[in-house]
């Protein structure tokens, strides 16, 4: 009987989280013809994250700004198939360069941290990606 009583209380808990799946916006950046770098102009409100794909080459440097007004956003690197981000911008600033290990497609997620996230707030922002 207890245990039946912990699982709905875990079914219960789980019907009322917010489903956070439907709110990532996966994006492809192709930097133009003769370019090594693009600033993207964009926002994200509530727990919306935009995630940015870019294939990158091992030995490559790659940095990327954020820039924005909410001192609340933040972005995350993660390398191709790796569970745990490389860079994470909450811990270590909105801006970094990072000789790329091993060749593949990496994210960069770019998120409201929770406490802005709750409240519905709304961020505008320049990313700029530039890989050498």
């Amino acid at each position: 009987m207890r245990i039946f009583k912990s699982l709905m209380v875990c079914s219960a808990l789980l019907a009322a989280a917010p489903s956070f799946a439907d709110a990532t916006r996966l994006e492809v950046v192709h930097f133009a013809a003769g370019s090594s770098s693009s600033t993207i102009k964009s926002s994200v409100k509530g727990y919306q994250t935009v995630q940015y794909s870019l294939s990158v080459t091992a030995g490559q440097k790659m940095s990327v700004q954020l820039d924005s007004k909410n001192s609340s956003l933040y972005f995350n690197v993660t390398a191709p198939r790796a569970e745990a981000a490389m860079y994470n911008s909450s811990i270590d600033g909105n801006g970094t360069t990072i000789t790329i290990p091993s060749s593949g497609h990496y994210l960069i997620d770019v998120y409201l941290m929770r406490n802005a996230a709750r409240r519905n707030e709304a961020a505008s922002y320049d990313l700029t990606l530039y890989v050498e």
